[in-house]
């Protein structure tokens, strides 16, 4: 049982499948941090200084009274909140991830696309008189013993 799951393991496509999920995992956190310490913060300077992860509805107020100033301190406070700010940036991750993934598709169809080798010049030809294929220097058909020199062939 053991030998049949290190052979398991050690298939080329389980270790494939392995190593894109690591760095799947390590692309999803990039891309978390790019969207949430590189473009949301001129978005919301542009946007007068609004902080997209501190963006919030409070549905219910929690042990201490608000107002809460951020996120965390609603949720520190016990309070229920509805936080669209940290769901717009999971929608730009998400745009971001599915652009580089179909970048990486389109490469890759490229790559795929790429003509073909030409085809090998030919090393036999037929007998005009048999119609049976022969090396194509021949100057006599093995098959039939005909002359094949002064023939076009």
């Amino acid at each position: 049982m053991i030998k049949e799951f290190k052979e398991f393991i050690m298939r080329g496509n389980v270790v494939d499948m392995a190593v894109g999920i690591i760095i799947g995992a390590a692309f999803g956190t990039i891309v978390k941090s790019l969207v949430a310490d590189v473009i949301m913060p001129p978005i919301g300077l542009l946007l007068g200084n609004v902080d997209f992860a501190n963006m919030f509805v409070l549905l219910k107020a929690g042990s201490t009274p608000g107002p809460y100033a951020t996120v965390a301190a609603a949720n520190e406070a016990g309070a229920v909140t509805l936080n669209y700010g940290v769901f717009v940036n999971t929608i730009i991750s998400f745009v971001i991830v599915g652009f580089a993934i179909f970048l990486m598709v389109k490469g890759v169809n490229k790559l795929k696309r790429q003509k073909p080798a030409p085809a090998a010049a030919p090393t036999t030809k037929d007998c005009p008189h048999c119609f049976m294929a022969i090396p194509i220097k021949a100057t006599r058909c093995p098959n039939c013993t005909s002359e094949l020199t002064g023939e076009g062939t």
